[in-house]
């Protein structure tokens, strides 16, 4: 194992991120992302727009991660790519380019799992990060998904608990919207909560039996809160916005951190490893940490480039998958609804 020298080109498009990573016996090279700022005027992600500056981004974003890691085309052994779960537009962008490119270099493809490389994204090779033991659970969390994964090792994974509607990265931006922020809310309502009382206001949790998740019953309760108040008072958000921002923050939080207790009592796994765009917020982050210390489990958080949408994670799953001899073959399609 240790004379292998081998490069993978990860291609990662699910969303609105075009994006390439170059990785060499684990290590990542290069790490390249294109933002399509285009979606902030519509509050959302416009799976057309996306698709199209996908196509306007995907070569440039690939010749400067192979420029980066100062890698040519051919030196590379294969190239991995996002084939789902994500925008079916977006995906065949992503999909169409990689099939394309390992044809013509006559390299293996390999497809891989948007949210497998979430929980991956773990085992690239970081001085001074310690990769989580098998097994462990994993929750990943974004603008489309939240999930609780046991995770027993690299290919084996179950997901024992998800969001049976809204996910956690939807309740932080529609309650934005709600509270006239910008698109997405997400960071925002995260640096506002800092400045304000996460106990100012209650917001009820649902009641879920199980591991499963649900925040659409949250959002509803946070608008009619604010039609309530501001009916009373006009100026109620402006005068509240850094109080009401840590209240629906501290409430987000403590439902996620609910069902991670269940889950170790039910499953008896103490390593927590989080993922997803949303596992950027700092409250998130902290919680997780001072569960160390109040529950017992210990926790792994990836570097913050590593837990949004990147490329990084797919090429990592890549040389795992390479390793192991799990190739793709040149029918295979983009799917959307792809499931752990």
């Amino acid at each position: 194992m240790a004379e292998q020298n081998i490069y993978i080109l990860g291609i990662e498009s699910s969303c609105d991120d075009t994006a390439a990573s170059v990785i060499h016996n684990g290590k990542i090279l290069s790490n390249v992302i294109a933002n399509q700022k285009i979606h902030e005027a519509y509050g959302g992600v416009v799976p057309e727009l996306a698709s199209r500056a996908h196509q306007q981004n995907i070569v440039p974003v690939v010749d400067q991660a192979l420029k980066q890691a100062n890698v040519s085309k051919k030196q590379l052994n294969a190239i991995a790519f996002t084939r789902g779960p994500g925008l079916m537009g977006s995906l065949l962008v992503g999909t169409s380019f990689a099939k394309s490119l390992a044809f013509g270099l006559n390299v293996p493809l390999i497809h891989v799992n948007h949210m497998q490389a979430h929980i991956l994204a773990h085992y690239i090779d970081e001085e001074g990060y310690n990769k989580p033991p098998f097994p462990f659970l994993a929750m990943t969390i974004s603008g489309g998904h939240t999930q609780i994964v046991r995770v027993d090792n690299y290919f084996n994974m179950t997901v024992i608990g998800e969001t049976i509607d809204d996910a956690v990265g939807e309740a932080f931006d529609k309650s934005g919207k709600i509270l006239g922020l910008g698109y997405p809310a997400g960071p925002e309502i995260d640096k506002r909560a800092k400045l304000g009382n996460p106990k100012a206001f209650k917001f009820t949790k649902p009641k879920l039996e199980g591991l499963n998740f649900s925040f659409s019953g949250l959002k509803t309760a946070i608008l009619y809160f604010i039609q309530k108040e501001t009916k009373n008072s006009p100026s109620f958000i402006e005068e509240n916005i850094n109080d009401i921002c840590a209240s629906i923050q501290y409430t987000i939080i403590g439902i996620l951190i609910d069902k991670l207790k269940l889950a170790v009592k039910q499953t008896g796994i103490k390593h927590i490893a989080i993922g997803g765009g949303v596992s950027a917020n700092s409250g998130i982050r902290q919680a997780l940490k001072d569960g160390e210390q109040k529950f017992g489990w210990t926790t792994y958080i990836p570097k913050f480039e590593f837990t949004t949408d990147n490329a990084a994670m797919i090429a990592i799953v890549g040389y795992l998958k390479y390793l192991d001899g799990h190739f793709t073959k040149q029918n295979v399609t983009a799917s959307a609804r792809l499931k752990i």
